[in-house]
């Protein structure tokens, strides 16, 4: 079984709090982020990344209340639901965007690769 996950699997970004991996079998991105494992088709992931992105944290920050503390952040879909600190988003943040920057490299150099075969 490893041998087949071996080759349907690649990892995409490693951060300490997590890592995401792009799985060929069902074509989509799987982000394990501090235990939780969530499964996402592109679309859904680069919504999930922005909505994580839009996360105003310096307004949490200087914001004195409780409430503040934490922010519920959720997918579409319910991959995802949890209730995260600051520091935490932050994290997730950095796995998101360096998952996103991956694939975007990874595109790009297909894309000249192709290009040159041309």
């Amino acid at each position: 079984m490893a041998l087949v996950s071996d080759l349907t699997t690649k990892v995409l970004f490693e951060t300490e709090k997590g890592y995401s991996y792009q799985c060929d079998l069902t074509n989509s991105i799987i982000i394990n982020f501090a235990d939780t494992m969530s499964s996402y088709k592109i679309q859904d992931f680069l919504i999930f990344q922005r909505k994580v992105n839009s996360v105003d944290i310096l307004n949490m920050l200087y914001d004195l209340s409780d409430q503040s503390d934490a922010q519920l952040i959720e997918t579409t879909k319910r991959n995802f639901s949890r209730n995260l600190t600051i520091c935490e988003i932050v994290q997730l943040r950095e796995l998101l965007n360096g998952t996103k920057f991956t694939l975007s490299l990874h595109s790009m150099l297909c894309s000249m690769v192709n290009v040159e075969l041309i």
